[in-house]
């Protein structure tokens, strides 16, 4: 399976990337609502915000164990604006391209594109962290990493 994230902001999730596309991206519309009720569908937008984001992380731990070590990420860091792409009218984007992450590591490449947006220079990066943790986006990676199927450490290798 290839994963391909357009790394961003989100309204919900703070952020967008492997974690989101992997549960949110491969759910059923029951499933979504599942996800975002955290485990209560008729709560889909009433359910705890952390648990929203911890309930992210475990749908993504299925799909990522089923498919186990036949799985790539892709995380594109080009256009980042703090909105996702399917909100109706999404905000222009906020900060210069940073470029292409490629991991089979869910967790890691997250944490990865997080950590490059802390990084930058881009004085635009101040809006997207702002809604990064508003919305608590690093919770999703800390309760990834807590069932276990990947980690926040990587090495950063850059090609040019």
């Amino acid at each position: 399976m290839l994963v391909l994230s357009h790394f961003k902001g989100h309204p919900m999730g703070g952020y967008g990337g492997a974690l989101k596309q992997l549960s949110i991206g491969c759910a059923s519309s029951y499933g979504k609502a599942y996800i975002h009720g955290a485990g209560v569908p008729e709560d889909m937008w009433t359910a705890n915000h952390d648990l929203f984001l911890e309930s992210m992380a475990d749908a993504a731990s299925s799909v990522h164990d089923y498919f186990k070590d036949n799985i790539v990420y892709i995380n594109v860091m080009k256009n980042m604006s703090v909105d996702c792409d399917c909100c109706a009218v999404a905000e222009d984007p906020c900060m210069k391209d940073i470029g292409i992450l490629i991991s089979t590591d869910p967790i890691a490449i997250d944490q990865a594109c997080l950590d490059l947006v802390y990084a930058s220079t881009d004085p635009g990066k101040e809006h997207l962290i702002e809604r990064i943790e508003s919305r608590n986006g690093v919770h999703t990676i800390e309760a990834a990493e807590a069932l276990g199927y990947g980690s926040r450490d990587y090495e950063l290798i850059e090609i040019k």
